[in-house]
């Protein structure tokens, strides 16, 4: 297949499916769903089958050469927030930082895992951890088959990125996937937390505003003016008249992809088409 100016592939990894997308494009960027595939979540080696097979037919279908971003669903990463020791002016205290932080959070030290981090020795910053088996695979798959490996993110990182330029400062950020509310916690401009929970079915701007109250009493923050998520979040959830606890704005004006499968809508997240 021949790549037209600015086309590209995104790969989007669940733990119980892939999806690959063809996006961009000039002058008119879309995107394309190319391949959807379930894998049985938690099954030996059903993740590696399942990449190898399609990324093999991928390349067989004329795609080698081409750029490939991968975004890894949150529950097979770890997010987490680290707040930079006192005095600290070297990388190596950072990254003690973090993998303290990683330990006390998750039980052990992050040595089968690869983290990569909003660095900075004056605020707090958001780090993120990927499994290196996973990722050595994917290094090795995109050599095997002649993809151009452009970048590997969660999806909630990859959320942030793309929207960076429409945050406001202060705001809370959040991402929905699927029936999952991420939520970005600040204290002013310093991240605080990054907060997981399942939305229930039916779940109304009262319940954000309720959610949102013992988020912020849990992390020990005060409550944001706004909340600005991204993702196909329930249009309810937007400010209206007689809302006075805290602004909701919705990113995305309208579900980018109605009807796509979850792995699609995975994959597509941070993709200006």
């Amino acid at each position: 297949m021949r790549r037209k100016f600015g086309q590209s592939l995104r790969l989007g990894i669940a733990p119980d499916g892939l999806a690959l997308l063809r996006v961009g494009g000039w002058p008119t960027a879309s995107a394309v769903v190319l391949a959807v595939q379930p894998v049985e979540a938690g099954a030996p080696d059903a993740l590696e089958n399942g990449l190898r097979a399609l990324l093999s037919a991928a390349a067989e279908d004329g795609l080698r050469r081409w750029p490939l971003t991968v975004v890894l669903a949150d529950d097979l990463v770890r997010l987490w927030q680290v707040a930079p020791p006192q005095g600290a002016s070297r990388p190596g205290d950072l990254q003690a930082a973090c993998a303290l932080r990683f330990q006390s959070l998750f039980g052990a030290m992050p040595a089968n895992w690869r983290i990569s981090a909003d660095w900075s020795a004056r605020a707090p910053f958001l780090a993120a951890a990927a499994p290196e088996a996973l990722l050595a695979l994917l290094e090795a798959l995109a050599r095997e088959h002649g993809f151009y490996l452009v970048e590997v993110a969660p999806q909630f990182v990859a959320a942030m990125n793309a929207t960076r330029r429409q945050r406001r400062p202060g705001a809370w950020f959040g991402l929905v996937h699927g029936d999952v509310l991420s939520l970005a916690a600040y204290d002013g401009a310093a991240l605080a937390a990054v907060r997981t929970a399942v939305i229930p079915p039916g779940a109304d701007r009262e319940w954000l505003e309720a959610h949102v109250a013992r988020e912020a009493l849990r992390v020990g923050v005060g409550r944001p003016e706004r909340l600005q998520l991204s993702g196909p979040a329930p249009r309810g959830w937007a400010s209206s008249a007689g809302r006075l606890k805290f602004a909701c704005t919705l990113l995305e004006d309208e579900d980018p992809a109605p009807g796509w499968p979850l792995h699609a809508v995975l994959a597509r997240t941070g993709a200006k088409a």
